[in-house]
């Protein structure tokens, strides 16, 4: 039953907002009417001479000001103003009653629309206004006149409610900017994590899968010499052709596994180890290229992370010579120091300026995009250029504390 009531209260009070929103001037005026009949009303009960001349002029000036001060756009405190000269007028006619509504919602609009400062301010100004004409015109009367004084408490009463229905909308509006700027930084943190996952997953495209289908157009590019000439060879090309694509079409399952959801029990990173780095090696070796790999320092246990990231920067590095300088001799250099992971992965193809230079493969390709972007990611750095003496360099150092291993 008070669900029900309560729901019927806020579908009237909506409906009132939606009223007073679309037809303020009928608002403003209906106020003001009213105002004008409880100002007689109040005097008439008070036994006070509500209908002469003086009272009744001063009731519909004061009255009409509601009216045609905010459809003017003119400041709120002029309402405060006017009620106040009407209160002051009213006494000598004998019905000062007859502002007390006036001077209520004149405060009542005035502090709802100012600062706590400026309410203090009027307040005290009306108060002194008040209180001094009325004891002005005591004193040339002869009789005490105290309703203007008890008029003060409907004045001081008006303006803490004022200031408490405007402190409460202050309150309303911070929550709804807060839970705005919360709710915004939850959709800024989800489009952040969508992409950063997007660049993981373009990442292991094209290191994984570029990688063997790089090998593939290797082979195949040999296999249309050894076609007409060696049959033996031809065979063995197509054979690792067939291995190539087997173990990118591995690597493609692998990598969409990720997009799979979390009950799909796929693994949630491509395989990829420095455990497999001799069959990675191999892999080079059987597409014709010269592959030598040195380690220094003593072997340990690396944290996942750092040993895939090297695992694809070795992968990308010797793709790209493949890719650039076929027939070239590589060599992998790995160095297990405290607190770091190096590793060097060289080329002695053809001069940065040759028709195979890699220069310009890294300012318009992903491959050492993305090289930069794995190391950067987990707090190391690379460096991908020519080397003086022909042939490419990559180096790279990856942070790997000593026990860090998960």
């Amino acid at each position: 039953m008070e669900d029900r009531a309560v729901d019927y209260l806020r579908r009237v009070n909506n409906w009132v907002r939606r009223f007073a929103a679309a037809h303020p001037t009928a608002v403003r005026v209906a106020g003001a009417a009213t105002l004008f009949l409880g100002a007689l009303l109040i005097a008439a009960i008070q036994a006070r001479p509500t209908h002469t001349p003086a009272v009744f002029a001063v009731a519909v000036l004061v009255s009409a000001s509601f009216v045609v001060i905010p459809a003017m756009s003119w400041p709120s405190w002029l309402s405060l103003a006017v009620a106040t000269a009407g209160a002051i007028v009213m006494m000598p006619a004998g019905a000062p009653e007859a502002a007390r509504p006036a001077l209520f919602f004149a405060m009542l609009l005035f502090s709802l629309r100012s600062e706590k400062t400026a309410v203090v301010t009027a307040t005290a100004a009306m108060t002194a206004t008040v209180v001094l004409s009325g004891a002005v015109l005591s004193g040339l009367g002869g009789v005490a006149e105290l309703s203007s004084i008890e008029a003060l408490s409907l004045v001081l009463a008006a303006a803490a409610v004022g200031q408490a229905v405007r402190a409460r909308r202050a309150q309303q509006a911070m929550l709804v900017e807060r839970a705005t700027r919360a709710e915004q930084g939850r959709e800024e943190e989800a489009r952040r994590r969508v992409q950063a996952e997007r660049l993981r997953i373009a990442r292991e495209l094209h290191d994984a899968v570029g990688h063997h289908v790089a090998l593939i157009s290797v082979q195949a590019g040999a296999m249309t010499y050894l076609l007409d000439k060696d049959s033996t060879e031809a065979r063995q090309s197509l054979a690792h052709i067939q291995n190539a694509s087997g173990a990118a079409l591995e690597e493609l399952r692998l990598t969409v596994g990720l997009l799979r959801q979390l009950d799909d029990h796929e693994p949630v990173e491509p395989a990829g180890r420095l455990d497999r780095l001799d069959e990675l090696i191999a892999s080079f070796v059987a597409s014709g290229l010269r592959v030598t790999c040195d380690v220094s320092g003593p072997a340990r246990s690396l944290p996942e992370a750092v040993d895939l990231t090297a695992f694809r920067l070795i992968q990308e590095s010797l793709t790209n010579t493949a890719k650039h300088a076929s027939g070239a001799a590589a060599s992998v250099r790995l160095a297990f120091r405290p607190d770091v992971l190096a590793l060097v992965v060289e080329d002695d193809g053809p001069p940065a300026g040759g028709s195979h230079s890699r220069s310009e493969v890294g300012q318009s390709g992903h491959g050492i995009i993305g090289m930069h972007e794995r190391a950067a990611a987990l707090g190391g750095w690379l460096s991908a250029g020519p080397r003086g003496e022909g042939g490419f360099r990559v180096v790279a150092e990856l942070p790997a504390p000593v026990g860090a291993a998960l």
